[in-house]
Order: structure tokens, then sequence, then C-alpha cells
């Protein structure tokens, strides 16, 4: 965890103090969650590195699932 310095309005903070003693959670624990939220709200969504990796060619596969999966994990 990294520690930073936060200035606030003092109405701001002063509802802060206000909510966090309503849930019984420290004020800087609610900031951080604030922060969490945010930077997953607003933050570039970045795709998994493996998709599109293989490519085989074939435009059908997603239709065949069930047909190409048959027998997928059973003994022989």
């Amino acid at each position: 965890m990294q520690k930073t310095t936060v200035y606030l309005e003092e109405d701001a903070y002063r509802r802060l103090k206000e909510i966090a003693r309503a849930r019984r959670r420290p004020p800087a624990e609610m900031v951080r969650e604030a922060v969490a939220e945010y930077a997953a709200r607003h933050a570039p969504r970045r795709k998994a590195r493996s998709i599109g990796a293989g490519h085989s060619g074939r435009r059908d596969l997603a239709q065949r699932t069930e047909e190409l999966l048959d027998g997928f994990g059973e003994d022989r």
C-alpha cells in the first residue's frame, strides 16, 4: 500500500467523516474505496493478450463447438 496526501474542501471532508462515522469505518478506507471505484470506471479496458492470439483460418468454430468438443476430457 502506498501513502499519499489528499487535500479536501472542508465541506467534503466533514461529509466524509459523517458518512464514515455512520458506517463505522475509517475515512481513509472510504477514500481508498472511492479511488478504486473511480479508477476501475475510468481506466482504459485492456483486452487479454490471449484474445486473437491464435488464428485457425476457420470461420465456423463458434457454430461447431458442440461437435468439436464432443468427447473432450474423456479417457480413451
